[in-house]
């Protein structure tokens, strides 16, 4: 079953952060990173079974050409983000998200 997705206030923020950090090491790369994450996304919001369970329900998947980790909870109508998550920050910050 396909399912929709959304991004809680703060994976959105970290999305954004990112992609304006991204922009302002060279033009053109935060479009990049934007894309990339989309893309992952989309693969997790069509199949999101396939990415392992990391704590309870959250999911992880990894984000191979930037250092990004994606988290997210698989939900009836759809998939819900918590965070876009940079691997050199400290895991504990995503321990009570839900």
């Amino acid at each position: 079953m396909k399912r929709g997705f959304v991004l809680r206030r703060i994976a959105e923020k970290e999305f954004d952060d990112s992609i304006a950090w991204y922009e302002s090491e060279r033009e053109g790369l935060g479009q990049k990173f934007r894309a990339t994450i989309e893309q992952h996304f989309q693969r997790i919001a069509d199949n999101p079974e396939w990415f392992p369970a990391v704590r309870s329900e959250v999911r992880r998947a990894v984000v191979r050409r930037f250092p990004f980790v994606i988290h997210f909870l698989i939900e009836k109508e759809r998939i819900v983000i918590l965070s876009v998550f940079h691997t050199s920050r400290e895991p504990e910050q995503l321990k009570h998200r839900r």
